[in-house]
């Protein structure tokens, strides 16, 4: 525990990139194999024992640490209001054990896996025998990182692509098939950690998506792009983007968020098998019904998401299709550093052999019919995503105006020459989404934030009007700027009507307006419909609460 403490503390105190990559590179060349496995899952934000393991709750932390400190409960939470995070919180509370701690020399693996793990959802006593006593043998630096490791809170300003960087940078491996190598379920050993850091082929690496090329978004618009010519244009859908993998006849589905998803959408796997060629394509995956001219809400394909082995009722109400927009292999051949108009090329071929008619696969639509810009799609579960065609950018920005008549969030702007790189890089492939809807809702309820924000109100519900009553339609936390959210942190305590644990009810006087990407209907809302992606644009000093939006008006919006 000692060596990943003074890795913790090394972070915590660095402010430069550099200096913190060579924190990463000098602990994983020094640290026994198993320690630094576990390091990685930790930094890469893994939790032990994973999401359902209960080592303790925080309330049983507060609870233990009063018991054991002789402090009462009010007391250990006021201490928490006032340091913001639990775990420096406890470290402070605690005294060091006296003399020279044995903890400490136990390595961060055999507290994981001997002591932590094997008490993971047993009884409260058991749990805090192996949690008092690992305070009682830590010192503060090494029981600071034990409580994080507790708690989940384990931030020190460490990406995973920073991580990534230093391992490339130890074993010599490209740090792009690192990244691929720690897409997916993974478990922490010395095993996974040698073959992550082998330059030889891993029997896994088959079944393995490409780091995915994220999007930036474009928030001055295109006028500094250059000529339109240079870029393509497609329509930014709103589905789950996804790698579809074939590798000697076997399929692989995997979503952006590293989950593979085989058996989830079995009509496009078995489309997958019918592909000519082996390849890897990435696409979006939408629910889309046959011969509908735009896709299905996005609520419709989450009645997917879950379903392992989707039933013929559940395949016949949300059908799924790919709208592909690049290839990154063929036939084995990493297609990445070509350029994506050459990627483009041959997707329209790949998808042309298919469908069996050796026809272009990727017309361009007519100019002059914004309509038909929005519904030429071609036929087939996995189809090419279509090309917008615009003569300038005013026309482009013209057929944005439309997006949601289409169905889609926007435009996607990718640089034709750009290759296909990985994570986010600015300057080749932009999003251009449509502007936020928008409603002028009443905040009804705040919570506690976390991490610095832990001791101020910053998690806020807002409601509409339903007749003479406010319904909660939507929960944000982003939008105001720290002046703000410090006035009404001091609001909020003055004016608190009711507490629900950690929840206060406030007096229904402020308006916020709300941005939201769109609106689905849902029976799971009070309010009957669903919100996606909140955030607050502004605070409505101007507008009394009873002037707010009614529930009715946000209904219209849904799909």
């Amino acid at each position: 525990m000692q060596r990943f403490a003074a890795l913790f503390e090394r972070l915590d105190r660095s402010t430069g990139t550099l200096d913190k990559r060579r924190a990463l590179v000098d602990y994983f060349r020094d640290a026994p194999a198993r320690d630094a496995a576990w390091a990685l899952w930790l930094l890469a934000g893994g939790k032990i024992g994973g999401a359902r393991a209960k080592i303790a709750t925080t309330g049983e932390l507060r609870t233990w640490a009063g018991e054991e400190t002789g402090t009462p409960d009010w007391l250990v939470e006021a201490c928490h209001h006032q340091v913001g995070d639990l775990a420096e919180t406890l470290a402070l509370l605690l005294d060091d054990p006296p003399g020279t701690p044995a903890g400490g020399r136990v390595g961060l693996a055999d507290w994981i896996e001997l002591r932590l793990a094997p008490v993971a959802n047993a009884e409260p006593g058991a749990r805090r025998e192996v949690v008092v006593g690992a305070w009682r043998s830590l010192a503060f630096r090494e029981r600071l990182v034990f409580n994080k490791l507790l708690t989940g809170a384990l931030r020190v300003g460490v990406s995973q692509g920073l991580v990534q960087q230093a391992l490339a940078e130890l074993s010599g491996v490209d740090i792009a098939r690192i990244a691929q190598r720690m897409l997916g379920r993974w478990s922490p050993s010395a095993a996974f950690l040698e073959g992550l850091l082998s330059p030889e082929a891993q029997p896994g690496d088959a079944a393995l998506p490409y780091p995915f090329f994220l999007a930036s978004p474009l928030e001055d618009g295109p006028g500094a792009l250059g000529a339109i010519d240079d870029w393509l244009l497609e329509w930014k859908w709103d589905g789950i983007r996804l790698q579809l993998i074939r590798r000697d006849g076997a399929v692989a589905l995997w979503s952006r968020g590293e989950e593979r998803m085989d058996g989830r959408f079995p009509e496009i796997e078995a489309a997958a098998v019918l592909l000519a060629r082996d390849c890897v394509i990435d696409g979006e995956l939408l629910a889309w019904q046959p011969d509908a001219a735009e896709p299905m809400p996005f609520g419709a394909l989450q009645t997917r998401i879950q379903r392992l082995r989707p039933g013929p009722r559940s395949l016949s109400a949300a059908p799924a299709r790919v709208l592909a927009y690049d290839l990154l292999e063929l036939e084995g051949e990493d297609l990445r550093a070509r350029p994506l108009r050459e990627r483009r090329a041959l997707l329209a071929e790949l998808l042309a052999a298919q469908a069996g008619t050796g026809a272009p696969a990727d017309p361009a639509p007519a100019a002059d019919a914004a309509a038909e810009a929005g519904v030429r799609v071609g036929a087939g579960r996995i189809a090419l995503s279509p090309r917008v065609d615009a003569a300038d950018w005013e026309q482009a920005a013209a057929l944005r105006e439309r997006s949601r008549a289409f169905g889609v969030e926007g435009l996607m702007l990718k640089r034709l020459d750009s290759p296909y790189r990985h994570g986010r890089r600015r300057g080749d492939w932009w999003k251009w989404k449509v502007d936020p809807l928008s409603i002028d809702a009443v905040l009804v309820y705040a919570q506690s934030g976390s991490g610095r924000r832990s001791t101020l109100f910053t998690d806020y519900t807002f409601g509409l009007w339903d007749g003479d009553a406010l319904v909660p339609v939507a929960k944000a936390y982003s939008g105001l700027d720290d002046r703000e959210i410090l006035r009404l942190d001091r609001w909020i305590r003055a004016h608190t009507l009711e507490r629900f644990g950690p929840v206060r009810s406030v007096e229904p006087v402020h308006v916020f307006e709300i941005g939201f990407e769109g609106v689905n209907r849902s029976s799971r809302h009070k309010s009957g419909v669903a919100v996606r992606f909140p955030r607050i644009l502004r605070w409505r000093e101007d507008k009394p609460a009873a002037e707010a939006d009614r529930i009715d008006a946000l209904r219209a919006l849904a799909r």
